[in-house]
């Protein structure tokens, strides 16, 4: 498949209001109801949307922001960005005031789509005067008494947009701001061709159909959801369904049954302690060993999570651990680990087909994805899903691309003989301890993680004889006695120390009390941990001689 043989997002909105107008696209509940958008009713909304943002009169090619939730008008509003032959600028719902400047004045976005926020006000206070402010139809923007230059209602008052345009698979489609886990965060320009390439295998690998449904609740701001999750139902034609609220997620993934879910191993380790929390493991791993019961129990425990009718499930943005992708499949969830970055629009490697036997890898590369071990050890590919530049940084554009082409993704990885990639670290992620070892702390962590006590880890070290781990305990660690949480911890850290090498060797666990999140600033918006962060905020504690295996700050 090349670029020239695809069709942008438009052109595939223009298909499917042709040959299915009536079928149910976008599902959005509101007040406990969900209200659906028919693939004709969804084509008019953004018509009407396009003729809006025409009549400002902004130059061609002007940047929209969008700074919302996941909902029905997201979509909307990316594809009216589109049609309007103007480029969508999405930012992170959880971004503060400092990240939304940035972006919109780095960017020079012309307007802002501000739609589902849990900080409306203060969010909404680092807009510029200049930037023409477009409200989305929810209860924030009402009774924040939010000053906006049109509402959703006027928006949706103009005339449908009556052609059919259709831009070039080398116009720039989206700039999409990396989360910033080392500093400001990068405007990566993706084009049309290279955003319709990597959807169109997502959809061709994954074999999408118009009867799949999937519901949209990670942030539309990063690439994965952009492309796997939005960027496949253009070209599949199937059906998406939006969460109203974190209280109501259980509730309305129960509604949609995905057949496809994506999600992140934090969540995905809080639905397995959720089902823990109910049935005890020893019993859970009783029932699960009789033949006919353990079939039984797993389809119960997928209907009670929402996941009976998923065929694909996917986890991504951080390695999840072999031992509870192990768990989830013995209930007949089998979670394909994935990889991609915001550069390559989330195209590079997937395990799917699940194969038990590969567990701990990311998968091979897709069709069309050019994939190499540098001298390194670097992971670098190739193929037209690449991003164009970084926007106004033309010094680290040059920097992340090689002589001939490929893209040096920074992580480190070995390939097997089947063409199956392991992760073995980051390149700006490896430190040097005290001794002059060099040490990876990824692979380190993905061994802790193993223990279901352990939510969160930072393995860190900088001149310290030997390596240490910061950990933050799961919610479901609250039940048990420091004696009993020692005690898995560890054995944990000694089986981890066994398989390492004698300069990579723990000293030890250091437990702290405070959450890593969004909020404050230790994880970035797609939930990666922010380690130069991590290591200033526990510079002193990290830097004090360990006493114990196990240390509570």
């Amino acid at each position: 498949m090349t670029t020239q043989h695809l069709k942008t997002p438009l052109e595939m909105l223009y298909h499917w209001e042709t040959t299915q107008p009536d079928a149910i696209y976008l599902r959005q509940p509101v007040d406990g109801v969900f209200h659906d958008y028919s693939w004709y009713e969804t084509g008019q909304q953004v018509r009407r949307l396009a003729s809006a943002l025409i009549a400002q009169n902004f130059d061609p090619g002007s940047h929209i922001a969008i700074l919302s939730k996941n909902c029905a008008e997201w979509f909307i509003a990316d594809l009216a960005i589109m049609m309007a032959g103007h480029i969508s600028v999405p930012i992170y719902a959880t971004a503060g005031q400092e990240t939304i400047q940035y972006v919109l004045n780095h960017s020079n976005c012309q307007a802002i789509f501000i739609g589902k926020l849990d900080d409306t006000i203060n969010q909404c206070d680092a807009i510029p005067e200049h930037v023409k402010r477009l409200g989305f139809p929810y209860p924030n923007i009402e009774k924040n008494n939010l000053k906006l230059d049109y509402h959703w209602a006027e928006l949706q008052a103009q005339p449908p947009h009556p052609g059919n345009p259709v831009p070039a698979l080398t116009d720039t489609m989206t700039i999409i701001y990396t989360s910033g886990s080392t500093g400001n965060p990068k405007g990566v320009v993706n084009t049309f061709g290279s955003y319709a390439f990597a959807s169109q295998q997502f959809v061709d690998t994954m074999g999408f159909t118009t009867q799949d449904r999937a519901l949209s609740y990670l942030p539309l701001a990063h690439i994965t959801e952009r492309t796997v999750v939005e960027g496949s139902s253009f070209y599949c034609g199937c059906e998406i369904a939006f969460v109203e609220n974190l209280d109501t997620f259980v509730d309305n993934l129960k509604a949609v049954s995905p057949t496809l879910f994506l999600s992140v191993p934090r969540l995905w380790t809080r639905f397995q302690m959720g089902v823990l929390a109910k049935m005890p493991p020893k019993k859970l791993n009783t029932l699960l060993s009789i033949p006919l019961i353990n079939k039984i129990v797993a389809k119960k425990i997928r209907q009670q999570l929402g996941l009976d009718s998923a065929r694909v499930f996917g986890s991504g943005s951080a390695p999840l651990s072999p031992a509870t992708i192990r768990w989830y499949q013995r209930i007949g969830v089998n979670i394909t680990e994935a990889w991609g970055m915001s550069e390559t629009n989330a195209l590079g490697t997937n395990c799917h087909p699940f194969r038990a036997d590969k567990i701990g890898s990311i998968g091979k590369a897709y069709p069309g994805v050019e994939l190499r071990i540098a001298s390194d050890g670097e992971i670098q590919v190739r193929g037209e899903f690449l991003m164009k530049e970084y926007y106004l940084e033309p010094d680290k554009t040059a920097e992340v691309f090689t002589d001939d082409g490929f893209l040096k993704t920074g992580d480190k990885g070995e390939i097997d003989n089947e063409g199956y990639v392991k992760i073995t670290g980051r390149l700006k992620e490896i430190f040097k301890t005290a001794k002059g070892k060099y040490v990876a702390p990824v692979p380190i962590e993905a061994k802790l993680m193993e223990n279901p006590l352990i939510e969160q880890v930072c393995v860190t070290g900088t001149n310290l004889k030997q390596p240490i781990a910061l950990v933050v305990l799961a919610e479901d660690a609250k039940q048990h006695d420091h004696e009993h949480i020692n005690s898995s911890l560890e054995r944990t850290l000694e089986k981890t120390n066994r398989s390492l090498e004698s300069h990579a060797v723990l000293d030890g666990l250091l437990i702290v009390q405070e959450a890593w999140t969004p909020d404050n600033g230790l994880l970035t918006p797609t939930l990666k941990i922010r380690r130069h962060l991590l290591e200033g905020r526990y510079h002193e504690e990290i830097a004090r001689p360990i006493s114990s295996a196990i240390s509570w700050l």
